[in-house]
């Protein structure tokens, strides 16, 4: 990779995408931020402007829609130049019971977390195997590996995505690409607004939410150092591990702690 890295970071515009792309600009490389609210966008291009003296490209892109994201990608690497690295963070959840989801939030969540996040790999696939160098980080999730209740169709998509990766990794192995699954525990962002429009969700877990600029920094030392996967908490990810050698005893005792919606 090149020193001044190009990164897409989807879902740029606010929450966790809006720290890595100020952490990839403090790195001296390229931000290139691609989320659905321009003026979200602009307002955090100035702000890398001010604090870093970096420039940071800015694209309106919803990744639902397949056919834009195909041509949004072409516009970058035609006007930004090669990518680099692509932080697949675009996503929601909504966390409720799977007897009461609306089938068009399913298709939403679907469509935006895995078919969506597909659609901008596909994207930038054939220039880094013709490069023979490239980095994929998609964000998961520690639901990913850990379901619980309210979270059937979240979990799916997660699921997928984790799935999706371990694949991908083994596909693109031969051809200098890189594939990093990041798995995090909730964190501290605006997605339970939409995700638990009740608040109880997040104020019963409270006190283990994880801080972005964290989660960022994770995301950038993987980077700069790549690795199969990044999982925090830690301790979390000791909870899935025992989950997969003894799920029945784990859901045993941990009903409690799965019911927290």
């Amino acid at each position: 990779m090149s020193a001044n890295k190009c990164v897409v970071v989807t879902g740029a515009s606010s929450g966790l995408g809006s720290h890595i792309a100020k952490m990839v600009a403090a790195k001296g490389w390229t931000p290139v931020l691609v989320a659905r609210s321009e003026d979200k966008l602009q307002h955090l291009q100035n702000e890398i402007k001010h604090d870093f003296q970096i420039q940071a490209p800015y694209y309106r892109l919803d990744v639902q829609d397949v056919v834009d994201v195909e041509r949004v990608f072409n516009r970058i690497e035609r006007e930004v130049g090669p990518i680099d690295v692509l932080v697949n963070n675009a996503g929601y959840g909504i966390f409720e019971y799977f007897l009461e989801a609306d089938m068009e939030d399913v298709k939403g969540m679907f469509d935006t977390n895995v078919v969506g996040l597909m659609a901008c790999t596909k994207a930038v696939l054939p220039e880094m195997m013709n490069r023979k160098s490239g980095h994929i980080i998609n964000i998961a999730s520690q639901a990913a590996k850990l379901a619980t209740v309210k979270g059937s169709v979240y979990a799916a998509t997660k699921h997928a995505v984790l799935g999706f990766s371990n694949s991908l990794r083994l596909e693109t192995k031969d051809h200098g690409i890189v594939v990093t699954t990041v798995n995090p525990g909730p964190i501290q962002t605006n997605f339970f607004k939409i995700a638990d429009k009740t608040g109880e969700y997040e104020k019963n877990i409270e006190k283990w939410l994880l801080e972005p600029v964290d989660v960022a920094r994770k995301v950038t030392k993987a980077i700069e150092r790549p690795v199969r996967e990044v999982n925090m908490p830690g301790w979390m990810e000791i909870g899935s591990k025992l989950y997969q050698l003894a799920p029945s005893i784990v859901e045993k005792l941990g009903k409690k702690a799965f019911s927290q919606k």
